[in-house]
């Protein structure tokens, strides 16, 4: 009668070690691999193209992991040091007009830099703010993250129904790289103080881990009240 308590009690002391080895290992390996995956993979597109001399794969014993995506970072932040010149500025115009009047080439490059040019500007909000909104039905709510105002034409077309829009980007759940995108009012957008990767976070979970929330202590509000001696006194 004592050794299958005692059997259990060992079965499950190791599945508890074993999930507590795993909780810990995994998103390590996982990361581990991410990142060498992507090491590897800027390396295969920026090696082919660097000079012979300047390879050190072609005269050392093994290859150096890294050397394209660190070249390839160089190279980019030399590109914006010198386009922050004059002479830098005039060669990207050039360049950028002849891309502008090839035909299949100018909505592409249109489209892809101006979407650079909104995510990354300094003074741009879109995306760095979560918000709820009642979808698909009312009732029912989802997690979204903000963009921006509408703007153009779709900007123009609402304010004509006295609309206040602001567009959103639906994630799926658990892979937030595909969505939709949704005008919604704004009055109608519920926002969270939670950052968009504790947004991400929670929609790669299905909802399992969820970020940490302190509630904002209430402002106390102070009246005044007279003494025994005419003078005021604040209380709460």
């Amino acid at each position: 009668m004592t050794d299958k308590p005692a059997r259990g009690f060992f079965a499950t002391r190791l599945r508890n070690y074993f999930l507590t080895g795993l909780i810990i290992c995994a998103p390590l390996a996982i990361t581990a691999w991410i990142t060498w995956s992507f090491i590897l993979w800027a390396d295969s597109w920026v090696k082919p193209y660097l000079p012979f001399d300047y390879n050190p794969d072609n005269f050392l014993p093994y290859p150096v992991p890294g050397f394209g995506l660190l070249t390839a970072l160089m190279l980019i932040t030399l590109v914006g040091f010198f386009t922050a010149n004059l002479i830098g500025r005039s060669i990207v115009g050039f360049g950028e007009s002849l891309l502008v009047r090839t035909p299949l080439v100018r909505p592409i490059y249109k489209g892809l830099k101006q979407i650079f040019q909104t995510v990354l500007q300094d003074q741009s909000n879109s995306f760095k703010k979560a918000g709820l909104i009642e979808y698909p039905s009312p009732g029912l709510w989802a997690l979204v993250f903000i963009a921006t105002d509408a703007k153009g034409e779709i900007a123009v077309r609402f304010s004509e129904r006295g609309l206040d829009m602001v567009a959103v980007f639906l994630p799926p759940t658990p892979v937030p790289t595909a969505g939709f995108l949704i005008f919604v009012p704004r009055e109608k957008i519920v926002p969270l103080d939670m950052s968009p990767e504790d947004a991400a976070k929670l929609l790669l979970s299905g909802g399992l881990v969820a970020p940490e929330y302190l509630p904002k202590p209430l402002a106390v509000t102070q009246e005044t009240v007279p003494d025994k001696r005419g003078k005021t006194l604040s209380r709460p």
